[in-house]
């Protein structure tokens, strides 16, 4: 997966490159923002917090007007001040399917994002090196702020709340039982580039 981030930060220096700040004396950032919502723009993301964590994430997403489909992948070592007391190394492999809506044009500004989750866990005992296995489908709602750093490549800060509905509810490991939260709150910062 490190190979995946460094694709896409390769991606995203050709883009940098590849792009001149003018063209015919107009401002292209103007021309290409009313082009962009007249058709399909597709786009890659990389999230902060699990490459933070000794982690990966990588995400793909197709979307026309303030509409889009994102597809993520994310390994995540979840810090133990979110993990319950008793338990340590909560590893983490989530699979989420999400729709996200702009309320401005070109992928820009305020966006909302909702969808199904799946979570496979992996945590172990603070007092020994015991472990358990647990599966988890939640509901994720989302939202974030797109800044453009330079014509289609951005930087969105974002927050979220994952919603348990179904999957391993409980279960006791060295003596010690284990529920997943109902509710999951998350927050990091994205990169992303857009074609």
């Amino acid at each position: 997966m490190k190979k995946i981030a460094l694709l896409i930060f390769a991606v995203l220096s050709i883009q940098l490159q590849a792009q001149s700040p003018f063209k015919n004396g107009q401002d292209s950032v103007s021309v290409q923002n009313n082009e962009t919502t007249k058709k399909w723009n597709f786009g890659v993301e990389l999230d902060v917090l699990p490459y933070a964590t000794g982690g990966y994430f990588g995400a793909v997403w197709v979307g026309k007007d303030k509409w889009r489909t994102r597809a993520l992948i994310a390994d995540v070592y979840k810090p133990d001040i979110t993990t319950k007391e008793g338990f340590t190394n909560h590893h983490v492999q989530a699979y989420a399917l999400l729709l996200d809506h702009f309320f401005k044009d070109d992928w820009k500004g305020w966006w909302i994002a909702a969808g199904p989750v799946y979570w496979k866990s992996k945590i172990q005992s603070d007092s020994s090196t015991a472990t358990q296995n647990f599966d988890n489908f939640l509901l994720n709602g989302s939202l974030g702020y797109n800044f453009t750093i330079y014509k289609n490549i951005y930087i969105s800060p974002w927050a979220g709340l994952s919603l348990k509905v179904s999957g391993d509810d409980e279960f006791v490991l060295d003596n010690k039982e284990y529920t997943l939260p109902l509710l999951n709150p998350e927050a990091s910062i994205k990169f992303g580039v857009y074609f």
